[in-house]
């Protein structure tokens, strides 16, 4: 057999690449490289504007030809690192000579040893991951999460008024309606949401060890930290003045947590719509061209919240794992985080597939209103909840003396099916005051909701 010719190894890269794509923009070693070269331009800039070592301010041409390296980085420079790498086999040692290259053909040599200046690797990575990591989170991320919740906010709508079986423990319980239980991950959703808009991105730059030594060394007089978080807040970021050699990941533990609590989350909702789809409330509307089964063409198969579900639990275990121990560093310094943060783009990846495939299969199914109502009227002896509770307010009111008015109902409904003549015979003999009687006469499943539909309101 003869080998195959190169082949991606992650799915991710393979069979689901376009729907991930816009995440490779920040979260690839490309994206990371790019943001590599933002900082070192950025501390450049920094370093001059103070006039440090006798440089002097860069003119608003220089400034704007350094911030063209960046922005119009691109698969030349993707290629030339690469070259450098394989030399220097250290990446951020690369990045560092590319800078230093650029400056020779702008005709800046003369700041050319404030190319990395005082930095350790970390310096330069902390910072570049928390840019990455920020934008394919406010960019990518979190707006797929928002498509997700406008699309269940506009079921949630759409099916407020649709009353339901509900089932607790699997069993018939009491009614509910289609749109307020899509509104109660709306809710859900919308808080992780703003816990993660929320999320602080740290950063420091601080030298080998945090200590600002190799700064003081070269110049004791000048107000490093004042500087550092010049520097760092100039970036957007928010300043860490406490660290060691590494910035201590916490705030990427946070946000790694927040976002696997999302796919749990999301995970609840793709099991709920699968188990909606398998009793028949939602129907499939067939896609043209697609198969369900290989065998049985009959068949159409939620895969969209399959793939969804697989695909959230694959995300929050890497994810869960990045939280564990990217907070962890022995003493100064180790290298386990640089292998593992090479994972970021995977767990969000993962979470980016799950949420587009939630969004394309909320658009492939629709309520089928007349198994929601034939399951209700299949169903009478959920009322026994309410007939209790009324008897129970009577007997309170003074209007009845009927005891323990939950044995009673369990007497006549549990295990039992039991239909509208039959509760409407038995309400009729309580002992209960006639406005009661008749409010449980007239009470339906389909009309025992509650405020299901105006609880609705509380999204707004």
């Amino acid at each position: 057999m003869s080998p195959l010719p190169p082949q991606v190894l992650s799915p991710l890269d393979g069979r689901y690449r376009a729907a991930v794509t816009e995440l490779g923009e920040y979260l690839s070693e490309a994206g990371l490289n790019r943001a590599r070269v933002q900082v070192e331009v950025e501390w450049l800039i920094t370093l001059t504007d103070h006039k440090l070592f006798g440089s002097a301010p860069l003119d608003a041409e220089q400034k704007a030809a350094l911030r063209r390296i960046v922005t119009s980085f691109g698969q030349a420079e993707i290629d030339e690192l690469a070259v450098l790498e394989a030399t220097t086999r250290h990446d951020v040692k690369a990045v560092e000579y590319l800078v230093r290259r650029r400056l020779a053909s702008l005709g800046l040599e003369q700041i050319s040893e404030l190319t990395h200046f005082a930095a350790t690797s970390e310096d330069i990575n902390n910072l570049a991951y928390a840019l990455t990591v920020r934008e394919a989170v406010r960019d990518v991320w979190l707006p797929k999460l928002r498509a997700v919740i406008g699309a269940l906010r506009g079921r949630a709508e759409e099916y407020r008024a649709d009353a339901m079986l509900a089932r607790t423990h699997g069993q018939p319980a009491t009614p509910t309606t289609m749109g307020k239980e899509i509104a109660v991950f709306v809710y859900r959703l919308e808080r992780i949401a703003g816990q993660v808009e929320a999320n602080d991105y740290l950063g420091k730059f601080s030298g080998a060890t945090g200590t600002f030594a190799a700064h003081v060394a070269a110049e004791p007089s000048v107000d490093w930290p004042a500087i550092s978080r010049e520097f760092v807040e100039g970036l957007g970021l928010t300043w860490n003045p406490l660290t060691t050699q590494i910035e201590s990941h916490d705030w990427q533990a946070e946000l790694y947590a927040k976002v696997s609590h999302a796919n749990r989350v999301l995970h609840n909702l793709a099991t709920d719509i699968w188990s909606y789809i398998s009793i028949g409330y939602f129907r499939q509307i067939p896609q043209a061209g697609a198969t369900g089964s290989s065998t049985m063409p009959h068949k159409i198969n939620p895969i969209r919240f399959e793939n969804a579900e697989a695909n959230l639990e694959l995300s929050s275990a890497i994810l869960d794992s990045l939280s564990a121990t990217l907070v962890t560093s022995r003493l100064q310094r180790d290298l386990t985080d640089s292998t593992t943060q090479r994972n970021i783009g995977v767990g969000f990846g993962h979470s980016l597939l799950a949420l587009d495939n939630i969004v394309r299969g909320l658009g492939e199914i629709d309520i089928d209103r007349v198994l929601l109502a034939a399951d209700l009227d299949a169903n009478w002896e959920i009322l026994g909840e309410a007939i209790q509770t009324v008897i129970r307010a009577e007997v309170t009111a003074g209007r009845s003396t009927i005891e323990d008015p939950y044995a009673l109902l369990k007497e006549l409904t549990r295990g039992k099916r039991i239909g509208q003549a039959d509760l409407a015979a038995f309400v009729s003999a309580l002992e209960i005051g006639d406005a009661a009687r008749q409010r449980l006469l007239a009470l339906t499943p389909a009309g025992y909701v509650g405020l299901a539909d105006p609880l609705i309101d509380h999204l707004r």
